[in-house]
């Protein structure tokens, strides 16, 4: 029986993260959605679940926090990572505070995400 495909949700405002992770990403076998504006993710999510949801943490609107916050209201087994070039300890902790399962610091290569993303995958699976 062929496993079900990891679904990941990619939510940053600037075009050129999501263009770089989608590739690699369904390269590795992942279902890939990915979305600019957390109003269109926001409403994407109340329509489906996704395992992984990867969030910008400064966008305009409704931010990565409160983002990060509905994901894991809504769908508590969800594990959201959050990326942000203004990475501060105090912002790293907020967002464990509100069960965000990593933080990563832009700019990040493409190799630390997957690994960030398996960990988060192994999680899942060991529920």
């Amino acid at each position: 029986m062929a496993s079900e495909q990891t679904s990941i949700l990619i939510l940053d405002d600037e075009p050129i993260v999501s263009k770089r992770l989608k590739p690699s990403l369904e390269k590795k076998g992942y279902e890939v959605e990915t979305f600019t504006s957390s109003a269109d993710a926001l409403k994407r999510v109340t329509e489906r679940k996704f395992n992984i949801v990867i969030t910008d943490l400064k966008m305009d609107g409704v931010d990565g926090m409160q983002f990060l916050t509905e994901v894991k209201e809504k769908y508590p087994d969800t594990e959201v990572i959050v990326i942000t070039g203004f990475a501060t300890m105090a912002t790293a902790k907020e967002s464990f505070n509100r069960g965000g399962f990593d933080f990563l610091a832009k700019p990040f290569k493409l190799g630390e995400i997957a690994e960030v993303i398996s960990r988060a995958e192994e999680k899942i699976k060991n529920k």
